[in-house]
């Protein structure tokens, strides 16, 4: 009979507080008040009531040289620890990050465990080729990203497993492909190889074309004299700033329609087939630091051309531009053209034929005798707000003291 009595009173307290949180509770605060704007949220918390954080098991085990923060219980961190060997990976852990260590060896060993792992960052070590286990990497089964950047491999690390989707090579001193390395990459969408001992001979035959999915491929800073043999159809982004290119052959681009941005800065091109760059999708090209003579045909898509540090003594606009389509204008909006040879600014026919312009940077001309000279407007600035005009002018203040590091090679997440 107490307990039933017991049992009433816990009833009748339970009540009264659901009764006093409905009581206490503004319902027409939630329906009726208007919101600010269009994203704000009105969140309401009831002062009575104890909110609880719901408790989920998480895996606890962690290498003693490393640290899994609870927050993120899939990941292990062991950067910047002075570690010269991987130390065993437990089962869960997703994301391993072991940068900036004087790593040398990637053994079998450390992985036996790491069933799950999706990303593995080891750049910034001291890894060779020939201490890499084979197959150590190809047997992770769930690996979406590897970085092995700035290590010191001389050969393309191979096998790899086929879910790999973004891959960071450079910074090393890769001179050497197995001619099966790509064959199974048909996943990988970001290939990195800048800054390595790469020619061309070692591209050919490496069946980049069977990599359907890849769309951003590096390849700037290498030793590649002629452009890269059979890239996929698939391509978006190619990078080959910093080699040795000195021509592109007339049919190059017709298996790559998709390609949105082209860099080939820093090489020795003297010319460019007329309509080479006739690409529907193509949005920045750079061309600066060649030794081009004059211009090509620019396609409708196109937003920011560079063609600075160049031979050009006068930008022929006809030869850009051949007619005028009012149902399908150009879309150029800025043009480089400073360390050329111009000694006029460029034609106000540009205006009609590329109507989107808004800036084009003059800067300083290269004179005849080993002078520079200056145009009279060194930047040509087209609707540009005050604040506009100042974040332009202190962009190429940036640009000439970071102009090398600025055209190495894409943000590796460019796409």
């Amino acid at each position: 009979m107490e307990f039933l009595c017991q049992l009433s009173i816990i009833s009748l307290l339970f009540g009264a507080m659901v009764f006093c949180q409905h009581e206490g509770y503004d319902f027409e605060d939630e329906y009726d008040q208007e919101p600010d704007d269009e994203y704000s949220t009105i969140l309401h918390f009831n002062p009575s009531v104890e909110y609880v954080v719901p408790h989920f098991p998480t895996p606890t085990k962690c290498a003693q040289e490393c640290f899994c923060p609870p927050t993120f219980p899939l990941s292990m961190y062991c950067d910047h620890r002075k570690l010269k060997m991987i130390p065993n990976i437990p089962f869960h852990i997703q994301q391993l990050y072991l940068q900036h260590n004087d790593i040398e060896a990637v053994t079998a060993q450390s992985f036996i465990n790491a069933t799950t792992l999706r990303e593995i960052n080891l750049s910034h070590n001291k890894i060779k080729s020939h201490l890499i286990d084979h197959g150590v990497f190809a047997k992770l089964s769930n690996l979406v990203q590897l970085h092995l950047e700035h290590n010191k491999l001389d050969e393309f690390p191979f096998p790899l497993p086929t879910t790999l989707e973004r891959l960071f090579l450079s910074f090393n001193e890769i001179s050497r492909f197995h001619k099966n390395a790509l064959r199974g990459l048909v996943n990988v969408t970001m290939l990195d190889l800048c800054n390595n001992y790469l020619d061309e001979s070692l591209l050919i035959g490496r069946y980049f074309s069977n990599m359907k999915n890849l769309m951003q491929i590096n390849l700037c800073n290498n030793r590649l004299q002629t452009m890269p043999p059979d890239l996929p159809f698939s391509l978006m982004y190619l990078s080959l700033e910093n080699n040795s290119i000195s021509y592109i052959p007339e049919n190059y681009f017709n298996r790559l329609p998709k390609i949105t941005a082209l860099r080939l800065s820093h090489n020795n091109l003297q010319e460019v087939p007329y309509n080479i760059f006739n690409l529907s999708n193509l949005v920045e090209l750079n061309l600066g630091h060649n030794k081009l003579k004059q211009a090509f045909y620019i396609p409708r898509s196109l937003q920011h051309l560079y063609i600075e540090d160049n031979d050009i003594e006068s930008v022929n606009i006809t030869l850009m531009c051949p007619y005028i389509d009012p149902k399908n204008v150009n879309h150029l909006t800025y043009i480089r053209v400073d360390q050329n040879k111009l000694t006029a600014p460029i034609s106000t026919y540009a205006f009609f034929c590329f109507p989107h312009i808004r800036i084009i940077y003059y800067g300083e001309q290269k004179g005849t005798i080993s002078q520079s000279t200056q145009l009279r407007t060194p930047v040509f600035h087209r609707f540009l707000t005050p604040e506009e005009y100042d974040e332009v002018e202190d962009g190429h203040e940036r640009e000439d003291s970071h102009e090398r590091e600025r055209d190495d090679y894409f943000h590796p997440y460019f796409y």
